[in-house]
């Protein structure tokens, strides 16, 4: 992402570089609105890049009542596949049933069938013991009655928001990461009339002029606008992930289960060549400027949930590739349990501080147009109707073989638009091959270190792309590769790549591994 002038003067500023940020940057650069966007550590370091890699309805949210949610929900997911194939992809669920623990049929049924009225589209059927068997050799199957297929779909969260980002500047708009606004300007009337920021590395300190900002930070919502509700704030809830090689968690297609422990739902997903598990749901209490990492009473509620799943697999924590941690920005009026937490949004106005928080990744688009509704009177532009697409068309047909095939094209078209035929055409045969145990390019690794502002190494593995969760080691055994295959576009001295690789392996060791102990 090339690196804006520093204009003075903007419609809108919107803090936060997650995926609602960047859903308001895309919809209100559509609206013809000059507009900036700042965040303080990397795009999409937070939550947005530390979900369970799904855009899903919220079938839960039917148990809760949430019946507007869902059907929100499950029209976005519907869109975003249209959209944006390659990125967000159709993906088979697999709930079994059991005769002794779990929802019965009866009342799968009758939740599918509602999820599926609201796609208006018929996905789910019911599959026999033996065939559901038949999906999983390893699948328990004491008491196994048979268990449903339905459908929702996948993604890659941090190259979902770094493609709406790079939509957005594609139009004018701007965004810098790794600057962090520390204070909204106001006039004497207490109206805003700007932010100062400072770049996090350097120092340096500017203000920019405008009568609008929104504040999309997430869980860092109330640092800036602490809640106007009586009762009402931000609750932070860690969700953790487990990431396993195929061999070691054999696992074909996407499985929803019951934890026996407490019946909350959990995921095992084939992903980028890995297999997810996850995720947890618990208050998060440490500091949120540093890194959430799993904890090993998470793990070892993940393994439950796993065992009881593939009761004969010999799988141990030590056969990991890799964790994740992400913090929620969910909002509590005291609810003891997390789970049962509402996943809705607020938006809250303060004199031309609009503040958007809660949420899902998947209604982004419905977030922003609320976001940018509530702050319709402070614009100093012309907020004109926007286009109904968040995705440029790409081609339906794909011609630049080379050497990668149909599928490999369309991943390489979602993640990057019409931007992936520049990686194709500036790429050899060599680069254009896949880094060992992902199916991530070399020639992604170069194209994101040349043209997506990337400032440290851990930028390239974690977000930009995902070796650093899914290759062993998080690709620190192919640095000598990586190293060779990006350094003519980063420009770093021998003394600075020693320093980021070293960095990386701290941070990949501290908050992407397990927690050392017992």
């Amino acid at each position: 992402m090339n690196h804006p002038a520093y204009d003075r003067h903007w419609d809108l500023i919107v803090i936060g570089g997650g995926i609602t940020g960047a859903g308001i940057l895309r919809e209100a650069v559509k609206s013809g609105l000059k507009t900036l966007l700042l965040e303080q550590n990397d795009f999409a370091w937070g939550t947005s890049s530390r979900t369970s890699k799904l855009v899903h309805g919220g079938l839960r949210y039917l148990k809760e009542g949430k019946i507007f949610l869902t059907i929100e929900s499950v029209r976005e997911r519907e869109r975003l596949m249209k959209e944006a194939p390659g990125l967000v992809e159709p993906l088979p669920f697999y709930m079994p049933v059991y005769g002794d623990k779990g929802p019965d049929r009866v009342t799968l049924e009758a939740g599918l069938t509602l999820y599926d009225l609201f796609a208006l589209k018929k996905r789910h059927h019911y599959l026999s013991a033996r065939a559901f068997k038949g999906l999983e050799a390893d699948l328990d199957a004491t008491s196994l009655q048979g268990g449903f297929e339905f459908m929702d779909a996948q993604i890659d969260d941090a190259r979902l928001v770094l493609r709406v980002i790079g939509e957005a500047l594609n139009q004018g708009g701007r965004a810098l990461n790794y600057t962090r606004v520390t204070a909204i300007e106001r006039d004497h009337a207490g109206c805003v009339n700007g932010v100062s920021a400072m770049d996090t590395e350097t120092g340096e300190t500017r203000v920019f002029h405008t009568k609008a900002v929104i504040n999309a930070t997430g869980t860092w919502a109330e640092k800036l606008h602490p809640s106007p509700q009586k009762g009402l704030h931000l609750r932070p809830l860690r969700g953790s992930h487990l990431f396993f090689s195929q061999e070691a968690l054999p696992v074909n297609h996407a499985l929803a289960l019951m934890h026996p422990a407490d019946n909350r739902p959990i995921f095992v997903i084939p992903w980028e060549g890995a297999v997810l598990v996850g995720t947890t749901d618990l208050d998060h209490h440490q500091d949120l400027a540093d890194e959430p990492s799993i904890s090993r009473e998470e793990a070892d509620y993940l393994m439950e949930g796993i065992k009881a799943l593939f009761p004969n697999l010999s799988l141990t924590l030590a056969d990991l590739l890799s964790t994740m941690t992400g913090v929620r920005p969910v909002l509590s009026r005291g609810h003891g349990d997390p789970s049962k937490e509402s996943r809705e949004h607020v938006v809250w106005v303060d004199k031309g501080l609009i503040t958007i928080t809660g949420g899902k990744l998947t209604t982004f688009r419905k977030l922003a147009r609320d976001a940018l509704k509530a702050a319709r009177p402070f614009l100093s532009g012309a907020l004109r109707g926007a286009r109904e697409r968040v995705f440029s068309p790409v081609p339906a047909a794909f011609t630049e073989t080379r050497s990668l095939d149909p599928a490999a094209l369309s991943r390489l078209y979602g993640r990057y638009g019409m931007k992936a035929l520049d990686i194709i055409n500036h790429s050899s045969d060599a680069d254009l091959s896949a880094i060992p145990g992902t199916p991530t390019l070399w020639a992604e690794l170069q194209y994101a270190a040349r043209h997506e502002s990337v400032r440290h190494l851990q930028d390239l593995l974690l977000r930009r792309v995902r070796v650093g969760i899914v290759a062993a080691e998080g690709g620190l055994p192919v640095m000598d590769r990586i190293r060779k295959t990006v350094a003519p576009a980063l420009s770093w001295t021998d003394e600075r790549w020693e320093k980021e690789i070293q960095n990386y392996a701290h941070l990949y060791r501290t908050a992407y591994s397990l927690p050392k102990g017992p």
